[in-house]
């Protein structure tokens, strides 16, 4: 089943909490956070007191996205929070396996995030490890940018890679994810998509989760 993940980057901060339970409502089946620290990428958003918010507001699973320096300091803290995936970015870890595995004591599952630029040979000893890989398909700091395209062929290369070992690893797509993209994106190995401004810039958050799903079967 393809999942659909909205991103609450795109949402109305001042109704969040009315956000996330219409997007429940909607159909939704994680909730995207993006948690930028100003450092790695040149925004701030959120931190582990929104996600404990976020967490008494729903039962879906959080997707929290570490897009910041240094994330071993805050995991356990997002992960007491209520985090259900934790995900951090190969460029920030210089021991990876260690992050990724803090992230499981901490009772959260572990997933790694690969930038536009970075090949996926750096997912080559730590994907048996990790239960989810997030490729970026924009430079990642704000919402609404345009799909990257090459990351189709970045998808694939991941999948193989997967098929090859016997892994069940689900590959997340992150970037101008919209009902024109994501038929592509869906073919190309896809398995959960995250999604802002293309359900929360909607008047119809179910109609448009539905579309979304739709696409990634045609």
């Amino acid at each position: 089943m393809k999942l659909i993940a909205p991103s609450i980057l795109a949402a109305d901060f001042a109704r969040l909490g009315d956000e996330i339970r219409a997007v429940e409502a909607a159909g939704a089946d994680w909730i995207h956070v993006d948690v930028m620290d100003g450092r790695f990428v040149p925004n701030i958003t959120f931190g582990p007191v929104m996600v404990e918010a976020a967490r008494r507001i729903t039962r879906l699973p959080l997707d929290v996205h570490l897009m910041i320096a240094d994330p071993d300091r805050f995991i356990p803290d997002f992960a007491r929070a209520g985090a259900s995936i934790l995900s951090v970015h190969v460029e920030t870890c210089p021991h990876l396996h260690r992050t990724v595995s803090l992230i499981r004591e901490s009772g959260a599952r572990p997933g790694v995030v690969l930038n536009p630029a970075t090949p996926v040979d750096a997912l080559a000893w730590i994907i048996a490890d990790v239960d989810v890989v997030l490729i970026m398909s924009v430079n990642p700091g704000f919402g609404g940018q345009a799909f990257i395209p090459g990351s189709l062929d970045k998808i694939r290369s991941v999948r193989r890679l997967i098929a090859g070992k016997g892994l069940q690893t689900l590959i997340e797509i992150d970037g101008g994810v919209s009902a024109k993209t994501i038929g592509g994106i869906a073919a190309a190995g896809a398995d959960v998509f995250v999604a802002g401004s293309a359900i929360f810039g909607s008047a119809d958050y179910a109609a448009a989760i539905r579309s979304l799903r739709d696409h990634t079967t045609s």
